[in-house]
């Protein structure tokens, strides 16, 4: 069993939920993330946020609520909507609620799963902390980030470059353009610098 799958079942336990309820709860997250098109947004990229915001836990004010935000926030994955994120806080709010867990935790999950459409700054610190795990991946060495690239490119590959490269373009200057791409000070100090340096590069790329 992944470290992920533990805590969570963890979570799930501590709210009375039964085990049966527990394995189904996890078998439809594996199998969300290990869909046909997934390349970058799989079971991996859920471990590694968990395992960068193990690393601020004791900052968080509800690591249950971050903890739920990170399994169900990429569970509706596609390239060619809008409301990913909505239908994703949906599916967390329905399969949560029908095993007990209450309200204002869901409630406040959802809020950071939405908070992942813009990644700008919130009024939750909690919220910040976990949209920046989610874009540390901008912050990787530059042949992690390569690899990154490569990833979101196999999950657009439907998209000819003359669509998909204006696109990438937009959301790369996105990025550049904030005053903090990282908005807590723990991952500003640890990605911010190499974040703006892989952005760069790759805005470079996607003009040829």
């Amino acid at each position: 069993m992944s470290t992920l799958a533990s805590v969570f079942g963890d979570l799930l336990h501590a709210h009375g939920v039964p085990n049966k309820r527990v394995d189904q709860s996890w078998q439809e997250i594996v199998t969300a993330h290990g869909g046909a098109g997934r390349y970058y947004h799989t079971l991996h990229h859920l471990e590694d946020l968990y395992a960068q915001l193990s690393e601020v836990r004791p900052a968080l004010q509800e690591p249950d609520a971050v903890l739920l935000a990170i399994i169900y926030h990429d569970f509706v994955y596609s390239v060619t909507r809008r409301d990913n994120e909505e239908r994703s806080a949906g599916v967390m709010r329905d399969r949560m609620s029908k095993s007990g867990l209450p309200v204002p935790l869901l409630e406040r999950t959802a809020k950071h799963i939405l908070a992942t459409a813009q990644h700008t700054a919130s009024n939750d610190p909690d919220t910040d902390h976990f949209t920046d795990a989610d874009l540390s991946i901008l912050g990787s060495s530059p042949e992690r980030y390569q690899l990154y690239a490569q990833q979101v490119r196999l999950e657009y590959r439907r998209f000819p470059d003359f669509l998909y490269k204006p696109g990438r373009r937009k959301v790369l200057a996105h990025f550049l353009a904030m005053p903090r791409i990282f908005k807590t000070s723990h991952f500003y100090a640890r990605y911010e610098q190499q974040a703006r340096f892989n952005l760069n590069a790759e805005l470079g790329g996607t003009s040829t």
